[in-house]
């Protein structure tokens, strides 16, 4: 039996890299964090139903890059985010247009870490152009990439993305190719990307197929996240994962390789995302409040810890 991490005299530390938190209850911050979760990235992604105006999109990215921010730091969680043009609304060629126009306003802000997320979904020629475009833009503005592979015709539809790459000259190591499976680990492993694996309860990639993947694999550039969209879902998945890992005889080190280190390299890379965020973090005050608003309802009492102050 592998050593048990959870019982180190060091607090486990997770990074859930791809979770889509505005989806999420202040509950499942407080459930994350006191399962070991020190950061969180928070892609930008469909939201269920087509959004109609750019207006929308912008208002959506802006809720990225501050006010969820500023809901999981009440919790004690560190918050980054990509932004990007999703496959489904790519189809939406007036729409994809005017999303292009204003992400170069968003990529450099605080706290995003890639851009992303993009890929295919029924791999269009409008979502193959728009593709495209979002690969130049990271390009331009020297970024890491993370990739949404279609939920359909999967293996074709990952191997078509690393062609495409390919073709427009993007270093595998600065690509996070998500919602990887059994079917298309070999490929990205042996093409140099990093494999990401998306974790839902009794569907898609499940923990007990990613345990026997790790084994299988090992932990080089592999990771793993919980999604946790709107859908049915578990924001806890990392944890869970992490602990059945060492329950099943994985190394010490490759879990941590898989739960916190893999995602720290891969979009350490933009400079965003730095460890020193939360070993050295800054005092919940949940007192604090964002454009007036608090994480807190008539009542209730404000967790405050200990050399906290109110932040204007």
């Amino acid at each position: 039996m592998s050593e048990d991490p959870s019982k180190s005299n060091e607090p486990i530390k997770l990074i859930d890299p791809h979770v889509h938190m505005s989806a999420r209850t202040t509950d499942d911050y407080e459930r994350m964090a006191a399962s070991g979760v020190v950061a969180l990235i928070e892609p930008a992604f469909w939201l269920g139903q087509p959004r109609t105006t750019v207006g929308a999109y912008m208002d959506y990215l802006s809720s990225l890059v501050g006010f969820e921010r500023f809901r999981a730091s009440q919790f004690g969680i560190h918050h980054y985010c990509t932004v990007g043009l999703n496959s489904k609304e790519a189809n939406n060629e007036e729409l994809a247009e005017a999303v292009m126009e204003i992400l170069p306003l968003y990529l450099q802000k605080e706290g995003v870490v890639a851009l992303g997320e993009i890929g295919y979904d029924d791999q269009t020629e409008l979502e193959d152009r728009y593709l495209r475009k979002q690969i130049e833009l990271a390009k331009e503005f020297d970024m890491v990439i993370m990739i949404h592979t279609p939920h359909r015709d999967k293996k074709r539809g990952t191997s078509r993305t690393m062609d495409v790459l390919k073709e427009h000259g993007v270093d595998p190591a600065k690509v996070a190719i998500d919602h990887n499976n059994e079917e298309t680990v070999k490929e990205v492993l042996d093409r140099g990307f990093w494999a990401a694996f998306t974790l839902y309860p009794n569907t898609k990639m499940g923990n007990e197929r990613m345990v026997e993947i790790v084994r299988e694999y090992g932990s080089e550039k592999i990771f793993i996240d919980s999604a946790a969209d709107w859908g049915v879902s578990d924001p806890l998945a990392v944890s869970k994962t992490f602990r059945l890992m060492n329950e099943r005889g994985i190394t010490k080190a490759d879990i941590e390789q898989v739960c916190y280190h893999n995602a720290l390299s891969c979009y350490g890379q933009s400079g965003q995302i730095n460890e020193e965020d939360w070993l050295n973090p800054l005092p919940v005050d949940q007192r604090n409040l964002f454009h007036g608003n608090s994480v807190l309802r008539g009542g209730q009492t404000p967790r405050v810890d200990e050399d906290s102050l109110i932040i204007e």
